[in-house]
C-alpha cells in the first residue's frame, strides 16, 4: 500500500447450526509415520530407496543468535538495519535472537525481511532496557511501505518510555511486553497503514495518531489515544468501548476462536518450538499468568530448511514425520510443499519466501487436523499459478472443529519483486480454518507491475464452512479480493484497497454492477459475519471509475455486517454505496469515509 500524499489525515492524541460432516481416521496414516520413522531409508514411488531426511541441525548464518555478553550487540543490528532498511524487495531475510537475560543500552532498528525474537518462554524472559524500532527515515517520513518485518517475544523498557512501531501491512507485533507506551506513527506523524498486534501487553498508551486503521487481537493494554478510520479490538483488556463510527472502534469482548503463532525459544540449551493450544472466546494474553498452555517439540524433530532445499527433500521430510522450519531465505519449489499429516508445523524464520516455479502451487495441506502454517512469505512466479496456497483439497469434508488448521504471518505477494500472476492466491476448501493475519498483494509498485503483468484475479477465496478470519489484509486483486462461499464464516477486521491501476471502467465491469466487490459473500450462503471492515479506492489511472460498493453479500437474516465502510483516496474514483446498494456514496477528494454501521 502506498497512500499518496493528498490522502494524509492527522489526529491528536449466535453460532448457526453445523452441518453433518463426514469424519475421517487416521490411524493407519499415523502408523505408517511411525514406522517410516523408525527406517533408516524409505521406499519412493519408483521403489528405489531414499536416504533419511536428519531433523535438528544449526539454524544457519542469516539466524544471528546473540545473548548479554556477546560483543558489539548493537554494531551488529546496526549492520543488518543498514542493508535491510529501503532493500525492499530484496532476497536477503534475517532473524535477529535473542537468549533470555537482560540487554541494556540496545535500540534495534528493524528493516524489510527482518525479524527480533526472544528466546525465552515468556516475553519477560528477554528484556531490553532500550528499544525495538520502526521508523520511516528512509521514506521521507512516509511508512506506509513498512512492511515484511516483525517483533515477537521481547519485553521493552523504552528509553523515552514510548517505543516507536511504525508500520504498515505484514508487520506483526505478537507476544511483546512494553513496559511504557506504543507509538505506531513515524516521526513527524506522517502516513502510516497498519497493522497488527496479537498476546501482548502494553502497560501505557497505545498511540496510533496517523495510522489509518489496525487491529489487535487477545491483548492488554493501558489505554489507546485516537482512531483515523477503523480501530478494531477483539479480546483487548483496556480496549476503548465500541463506538464507531465516532471514534471509529470496534470492539468485541472476546476472540470466538484463537491458536497463537508456534514460536522457537530455548529450553537450557535446546531448541524447542512451542505450539500455542487452542483457545476459545478468548481474551488478554496466553502468558500472563505464568507458564502458557500448549506443547514443545524438540528441535530434532523438524527438519531445518536452509536455502537450496527442494521441494522433494521438504516433502520426503513431511512422509517420514518431521515438521519444517525454514531458516531465512528464498526458497524455489518446482512442485507443491504438500503437508497432509495432521498437527504438522511449518514455521518461517526471517520472512521466509517460497517462490513457485513453472506455476506450480507453492504450498497445499491435506484436509487433515491441526496443520500450522506460520511466518512464511509466498512469491508468486512469472508463470501463472492457478492457487498459491490450498488449505485442503477441493471438496474438503473432514471436521476440524476441535483442532483447525491455522494460517499465521502468511503472506502473499504478486509482482513487485520482479513479474508474478496467479489466478487465486489463497483457496480455503478445509472447515474450521482460522486465517490469523495475513496480507495478500497484488503490488501497486516495484518491478513487474501492470494491468496484465502482475495479473491476479482473486485474492482469497473461502470454501469451507466455519472459517475464521481474525486480521484479514488483501489488496489490489484485479477482481474479488475476498470471495466467502462457505457457511457461517467470521472475519474480525479487514483492509482492502482495489487495484490502483485499473485502465478503464470496462476493464471493471462485473456484469450489470461497477467494479468487483471487495469482499463478495455468495448469493448461496445464509450465515456468515464480519466486524470492522474498510475498502479504499485510488484509480490513478482512470479516476472517473465507479466502483458500486465495497462489500456485497445475500440480504439474509443471518448474515450480518458491523462497522463498514469505504473511503475515495484523494478523490480518484468514487463508491457509489458502501455494500450492496445501501450507504451513501463518497464524495469529491475528501478522505471522508462512508460508513454503514450495521446490515442488513
Amino acid at each position: 500500500m502506498h497512500v499518496p500524499p493528498t490522502h494524509h489525515t492527522h489526529h491528536t492524541p449466535p453460532t448457526a447450526p453445523r452441518r453433518h460432516r463426514r469424519s475421517r481416521a487416521f490411524g493407519f496414516a499415523a502408523l505408517a509415520v511411525s514406522l517410516l520413522m523408525a527406517f533408516p531409508t524409505a521406499q519412493s514411488a519408483f521403489g528405489e530407496e531414499a536416504a533419511e531426511v536428519a531433523g535438528g541441525g544449526d539454524l544457519g548464518p542469516n539466524v544471528l543468535v546473540f545473548d548479554p555478553s556477546t560483543p558489539d550487540i548493537q554494531g551488529k543490528v546496526d549492520e543488518i538495519f543498514k542493508k535491510q532498511e529501503s532493500n525492499q524487495f530484496g532476497t536477503d531475510r534475517y532473524a535477529l535472537m535473542f537468549k533470555p537475560g537482560t540487554y541494556d543500552n540496545i535500540n534495534a532498528q528493524i528493516g524489510f525481511y527482518t525479524s527480533i525474537a526472544g528466546l525465552g518462554l515468556n516475553p519477560d524472559d528477554t528484556t531490553f532496557n532500550g528499544d525495538v524500532t520502526v521508523d520511516a527515515g528512509w521514506f521521507d517520513g512516509n511508512a506506509t511501505q513498512n512492511f515484511w518485518r516483525s517483533a515477537e517475544n521481547l519485553a521493552l523498557n523504552p528509553v523515552s518510555g514510548t517505543n516507536r512501531w511504525a508500520v504498515s501491512q505484514a508487520a506483526p507485533f505478537r507476544r511483546m511486553h512494553v513496559k511504557g507506551g506504543l507509538n505506531l506513527a513515524p516521526d513527524g506523524y506522517g502516513w502510516a497503514s497498519g497493522g497488527y498486534i496479537a498476546d501482548s501487553k502494553i502497560d501505557g498508551q497505545v498511540g496510533p495518531y496517523s495510522q489509518q486503521q489496525w487491529y489487535t487481537r487477545d491483548s492488554s493494554i493501558g489505554s489507546w489515544g485516537n482512531g483515523v478510520w477503523n480501530m478494531t479490538f477483539s479480546g483487548v483488556e483496556g480496549a476503548p468501548a465500541q463506538s464507531f463510527p465516532e471514534p471509529p472502534y470496534t470492539t468485541l469482548e472476546t476472540t470466538p476462536v484463537s491458536r497463537e503463532k508456534p514460536f522457537l525459544y530455548l529450553d537450557g540449551d535446546a531448541y524447542k518450538v512451542f505450539v500455542p493450544a487452542k483457545r476459545t472466546n478468548a481474551r488478554g494474553t496466553t502468558w500472563a499468568g505464568g507458564t502458557p498452555q500448549g506443547e514443545s517439540i524438540p528441535l530434532d524433530q523438524f527438519y531445518v530448511v536452509k536455502p537450496g532445499a527442494t521441494a522433494e527433500t521438504i516433502n520426503a521430510a513431511v512422509d517420514q514425520g518431521l515438521h519444517l522450519l525454514f531458516t531465512p531465505g528464498v526458497y524455489h519449489v518446482d512442485q507443491p510443499i504438500e503437508i497432509d499429516r495432521a498437527n504438522t508445523v511449518a514455521l518461517g524464520l526471517g520472512l521466509a519466501t517460497i517462490i513457485p516455479d513453472n506455476g506450480v502451487t507453492a504450498i497445499k495441506v491435506g484436509d487433515v487436523d491441526g496443520v500450522k502454517l506460520a511466518g512464511l512469505l509466498v512469491d508468486a512466479g512469472p508463470v501463472n499459478s492457478e492457487t498459491l496456497v490450498e488449505v485442503g483439497p477441493d471438496g474438503a469434508s473432514g471436521d476440524h472443529a476441535a483442532n483447525p488448521t491455522s494460517l499465521q504471518d502468511v503472506f502473499v505477494r504478486i509482482g513487485g519483486a520482479g513479474p508474478g500472476k496467479a489466478t487465486t492466491s489463497i483457496v480455503v476448501n478445509s472447515d474450521d480454518a482460522i486465517i490469523d493475519h495475513t496480507w495478500v498483494w497484488r503490488a501497486d509498485h516495484g518491478e513487474g507491475v501492470g494491468w496484465e503483468t502482475n495479473r491476479a484475479d482473486y485474492g482469497v477465496h473461502v470454501k469451507g464452512d466455519d472459517v475464521l478470519a481474525t486480521g484479514l489484509f488483501v489488496e489490489h486483486f484485479n477482481k474479488y479480493d475476498v470471495q466467502w462461499s462457505g457457511e457461517n464464516g467470521k472475519t474480525i477486521f479487514f483492509q482492502n484497497e482495489k487495484a490502483y491501476d485499473a485502465p478503464d471502467q470496462a476493464a471493471v465491469q462485473n456484469g450489470d454492477i461497477k467494479g468487483y466487490a471487495a469482499y463478495k459473500v455468495d448469493d448461496s450462503v445464509t450465515t456468515h459475519e464480519g466486524w470492522g471492515m474498510g475498502s479504499y479506492c485510488y484509480f490513478n489511472v482512470d479516476p472517473t471509475i465507479r466502483q458500486q460498493h465495497g462489500f456485497q453479500a445475500p440480504v439474509k437474516p443471518g448474515v450480518k455486517f458491523h462497522d463498514l465502510l469505504v473511503v475515495s483516496l484523494g478523490g480518484k474514483g468514487q463508491y457509489e454505496h458502501v455494500i450492496n446498494d445501501t450507504g451513501s456514496p463518497t464524495s469529491g477528494d475528501t478522505t471522508v469515509p462512508s460508513q454503514v454501521v450495521s446490515f442488513p
